[in-house]
């Protein structure tokens, strides 16, 4: 079957994550700068959120670029993954609101690695229907980053409860290696 449905319907609920999330950002009700400060928690996770869902879209984006079609094991693959994202505006918007305590940091991390793992699932899933001589295949190749970034999640989630600001360290750190462009579809595609 085709992966213009597929595409576009992911395109649309990420889309609608990411309105879910501004919405949270509320305005204060006085004029001054200082009244923004306290916003800066909320702030701060709405960006880092915003920073994974764009990262998950583009090489959502790039996957789908790489392959020719899409069955049922891929579809539900995907619903699984988009399923995980869509818990991305809860878990910001509760470590924002409670100023990165440690159980919001926490459930945050399982969030990204269950997202990480369901991403990983949907590759599979792709590579199993196109084949390990595909274009997908020989762009993913050892998918160094798609392996080390939910060991790293793995490692924040227990730090969280030791030091939450280590554990964001962490998330952000894996939100920087995947801002790095990782050009390996975009080379197979365009050989």
């Amino acid at each position: 079957m085709s992966k213009a449905r597929l595409e576009a319907f992911s395109d649309g609920v990420i889309a609608i994550l990411i309105t879910i999330m501004v919405l949270e950002l509320h305005a204060p009700k006085h004029v001054t700068w200082a009244a923004l400060i306290p916003l800066w928690p909320v702030f701060l996770s709405y960006v880092l959120s915003f920073v994974f869902l764009g990262i998950y879209w583009n090489n959502h984006h790039h996957l789908l670029q790489a392959i020719k079609h899409v069955d049922g094991r891929v579809l539900w693959a995907n619903m699984h993954l988009l399923f995980w994202l869509s818990l991305i505006p809860f878990v910001t918007a509760w470590m924002g609101q409670n100023r990165f305590d440690a159980q919001p940091v926490a459930l945050y991390g399982v969030v990204l690695l269950l997202s990480g793992v369901a991403y990983f699932i949907l590759t599979r899933a792709l590579l199993a229907l196109h084949g390990q001589a595909s274009v997908l295949a020989i762009a993913l190749g050892k998918d160094f980053k798609g392996k080390i970034s939910p060991a790293i999640y793995l490692a924040a989630i227990p730090l969280s409860f030791v030091a939450s600001w280590m554990a964001c360290a962490l998330y952000v750190l894996v939100a920087i290696m995947w801002l790095v462009p990782d050009r390996r579809i975009e080379k197979s595609l365009f050989q």
